[in-house]
């Protein structure tokens, strides 16, 4: 993505910070405009305390004013140090909100699943923890500051107009030339091309692989701690070698900038020492335009473009998010309401689906699913089961062909509507830090409900209702993965028995022992009687329980019937089905039971 950053360092300061915080933004700028002009007035009012002394004037107003302007230059810094950090928090804040709209408000998943805004999704997210760069409140005031130094410089320049028209203009040049000369190092302010970009992504990896607990295990088992600090280690030398190849680049100009700002200066200054010498400015006036040559040379030295750049990173990469979501917002909502459906069934017409630029994961998918019966998807790795899952979600929408729920097509159906008769476990499933009653029942739900629930999924008695579900808060517990797909399960059970209309379990016991799974499994089926109910399993001895079963290949329906009808037809499921028996019979056999 090309950034045109002077655009966006403007963007930055004149919308980013009012959209945050209007008052404070206004606040900011009275400062910035205050500190820029108050050395210029010290200068022009030291020249005259000079000036007047020599004369033999009355000083008391000009000792007046460099006193009262120099308390001013000491004090305004720092307050405005702080306004900065505090007005930099309200735009990380302001940038995490839009951030979460950007992610959360298309109504499919595609965004988040592209990997081509992975890298910009993490620069977005991690912008104020301070891992690819300093956070926004740690640049601003160093912003400020910038802002300050250059408007100081400039205001200095000008005073030289009242010495001749054409020497501020030739010391800005100067300057000016010094800072073009030296921004050749595009390498680093390239901060978005693929190989910085990589970098910080490999090194972020590294370090959270190694303060992450669920990675600390076999990080340490498999003596893979040497292998975590080299590749952090590798990538940060990767990104410090970009920097220094910035700093090498700027090096090649450096002897031009330095002649350049070395003519310009000299030819002012001795432009003003020859007119002091034939007495044509008073020596007030000549302490005036030496001061203001001394002051200008903050526009050389006022070294904040990489503050401003690391400043409007996160403004830009959010808001070339927010652009690029409405590519990601072909799921429109229908009007239809879908109260009650299915009544009859779920129909699959000819469909099929690709991932973005990927070959297609289902092909010409026929099937039709009764509504209240229980349906079972069985196929290999890959075959496009999950996905099924998240089309009949309308997490996506069909690449061709069509999904329809009693006649309906799924795309004319008001989408909150359809949602809100579905629940959901996914093998990706949530671990709330909340209490277990707010994991059960998000939403909110009777005791009886989740009481009820807990008992379906073999969950009761766990924990107490209350308890936080994370070690991360005092006095709460974790739960072993089995008890957490439990909880998972007693989920979807609690949304059944507040009027849920089907129910879509993919892999939903895939940590669960095989007895245990049998036995939810049973329960699950007795719960959701008279709701239509789709299970995606790897397991023959759970989905041969179900009304249908359904066996994917390839992203096409090979085999479709009851356990017994496949059975019968010694096809492909029947030859899975056999030789999954034949491993649990073994296991039986010498006591130890499948490995877990």
């Amino acid at each position: 993505m090309t950034v045109p950053w002077k655009s966006a360092e403007w963007n930055l300061v004149f919308r980013v910070l009012p959209r945050a915080h209007r008052g404070l933004a206004a606040a900011w700028w009275a400062f910035v405009a205050v500190r820029a002009l108050l050395p210029g007035v010290l200068i022009i009012a030291t020249g005259a305390l000079i000036g007047a002394v020599s004369a033999g004037r009355p000083a008391s107003w000009p000792l007046a004013i460099v006193a009262a302007s120099s308390v001013l230059i000491l004090v305004l810094s720092p307050i405005q140090n702080s306004l900065s950090a505090n007005l930099g928090s309200f735009v990380g804040e302001d940038l995490h909100e839009r951030l979460l709209r950007a992610a959360i408000q298309p109504a499919g998943i595609a965004h988040l699943e592209e990997p081509a805004l992975a890298n910009e999704f993490t620069l977005a997210r991690d912008f104020d923890l301070g891992i690819t760069a300093p956070p926004t409140r740690v640049c601003m005031p160093f912003v400020a500051n910038g802002l300050v130094e250059a408007g100081s410089g400039l205001t200095a320049a000008a005073i030289l107009f009242w010495f001749q028209w054409w020497a501020p203009l030739i010391l800005v040049g100067g300057w000016l030339a010094t800072h073009r000369l030296l921004r050749e190092s595009a390498v680093w302010r390239e901060w978005q091309s693929q190989d910085v970009a990589a970098s910080q992504r490999h090194a972020d990896y590294a370090y959270r692989m190694a303060v992450d607990v669920p990675a600390a295990k076999e990080l340490r088992l498999f003596g893979l701690s040497g292998w975590t600090v080299s590749r952090f280690g590798t990538y940060r030398r990767r990104l410090l070698e970009l920097s220094l190849e910035a700093l090498r680049m700027r090096e090649r100009s450096l002897i031009w900038a330095a002649l350049a700002a070395l003519v310009a200066n000299g030819l002012v200054v001795g432009a003003v020492a020859v007119s002091a010498l034939a007495h044509h400015v008073s020596l007030g006036s000549f302490v005036v335009f030496i001061g203001a040559v001394t002051g200008a040379a903050v526009l050389g030295i006022a070294d904040f473009d990489w503050w401003f750049d690391t400043a409007a990173r996160p403004a830009v990469v959010v808001a070339s998010l927010e652009r690029q979501m409405p590519a990601f917002a072909e799921l429109a909502s229908g009007t239809a309401t879908a109260a009650g459906l299915p009544q009859r069934e779920i129909r699959l017409r000819d469909v099929t689906f690709s991932y973005r630029g990927g070959s297609p994961v289902l092909s010409g998918v026929d099937l039709t699913i009764r509504a209240g019966s229980s349906l079972a998807i069985v196929g290999q790795n890959g075959a496009g089961k999950t996905t099924l899952a998240k089309l009949l979600c309308r997490l996506y929408d069909p690449t061709g062909g069509h999904i329809e729920v009693d006649g309906i097509d799924l795309r004319d159906l008001d989408l909150a509507s359809w949602r809100s008769r579905l629940t959901t476990v996914f093998q990706d499933y949530i671990r709330y830090d909340l209490s277990l009653r707010d994991n059960v029942a998000p939403a909110g739900a009777s005791d009886a409900d989740v009481a009820w629930a807990l008992r379906q999924a073999g969950a009761a008695g766990l924990t107490s209702d209350g308890t936080v579900l994370s070690k991360s808060y005092a006095g709460g517990t974790d739960l072993s993965g089995g008890q957490w797909q439990r909880v998972a399960l007693a989920r979807a059970m609690c949304a059944v028995r507040q009027g849920a209309g089907v129910v879509i379990l993919d892999e939903p016991t895939a940590q669960l022992d095989v007895r245990g799974e049998a036995e939810i499994f049973r329960r699950l089926l007795d719960a959701t009687s008279g709701v239509t109910t789709i299970l995606v399993s790897h397991r023959f001895s759970t989905v041969r329980h179900a009304d249908c079963i359904c066996v994917l290949e390839g992203g096409r329906v090979v085999e479709l019937g009851s356990h017994d009808e496949l059975m019968a037809d010694g096809g492909r499921y029947a030859t899975m089905f056999t030789l999954q028996a034949a491993r649990f019979s073994a296991d039986a056999a010498s006591g130890t039971g499948p490995a877990r």
